[in-house]
């Protein structure tokens, strides 16, 4: 008799940790749950990034006639009545050119345009 009941709590034992370990809501549900939530947590924190950028350029557009200016300069071709506009083929396409496709950052797009305004002078 004692024999038997030590095989069923071996038994139950085993069921328990079937249970635990790959049940619904077991660790590895857990370990799943919580990769996707950091994924989440990153897509989150780049969206809060952007928001945040979006944010202070919306400030700049309102308070500032720079972000104005800046943008209708470059968007809009737009000159001032007191500049003269000389537009030089060559140059262009070679700021173009030396821009990377991707956008890694201020400091390479910067060395881009300073390569353009030297073969200007």
């Amino acid at each position: 008799m004692l024999k038997w009941v030590s095989l069923a709590l071996l038994v139950l034992l085993a069921l328990l940790q079937y249970h635990l370990w790959m049940g619904e809501g077991g660790i590895f549900e857990l370990r799943n749950i919580t990769a996707r939530v950091d994924v989440m947590q990153q897509n989150d924190d780049q969206l809060r990034d952007r928001n945040d950028q979006l944010a202070a350029e919306v400030v700049d557009l309102k308070n500032g006639l720079d972000a104005i200016e800046e943008r209708s300069r470059n968007d809009l071709g737009m000159v001032r009545n007191d500049e003269q506009f000389m537009w030089v083929p060559d140059v262009a396409n070679t700021a173009q050119d030396a821009q990377p496709d991707d956008n890694e950052g201020d400091a390479s797009s910067g060395q881009g345009a300073g390569s353009s305004s030297a073969r200007r002078q």
